[in-house]
């Protein structure tokens, strides 16, 4: 079973920035999915983007042009840039991974946007 973990949350300023870092456990083939989800709290969980290969990205449409994901195949990580971030940005944010036979979430890292 592959495990994700994740770094990078914390406290921010509104406008300021945080990196998120989310490490598999083992080896990820292309045609796997990885991204990062969030949740609010009193809400549900929702997409903020995801990396289906090394070129190709989905943004959530609260995220876009303010989040840019990447991913280092030879590390097996993705990244999360988060700018010009703002209050409704707070909640926990889930590293997923998931393609054929696998849907696995990591623990989740707590990011907080407030003055």
């Amino acid at each position: 079973q592959v495990q994700l973990v994740e770094s990078g949350g914390g406290l921010v300023q509104p406008g300021g920035s945080l990196r998120l870092s989310c490490s598999a456990s083992q080896n990820i083939s292309s045609g796997y999915d990885m991204g990062w989800y969030r949740q609010a709290p009193g809400k549900e969980r929702e997409l903020v983007a995801i990396s289906r290969t090394v070129f190709t990205a989905f943004y959530g449409d609260s995220v876009r042009g303010r989040f840019t994901i990447s991913r280092d195949s030879d590390s097996n990580t993705v990244f999360l840039q988060m700018n010009s971030l703002k209050s409704d940005d707070t909640g926990v944010y889930y590293c997923h991974l998931g393609g054929p036979g696998v849907n696995a979430w990591g623990q989740g890292t707590q990011v907080t946007v407030s003055s």
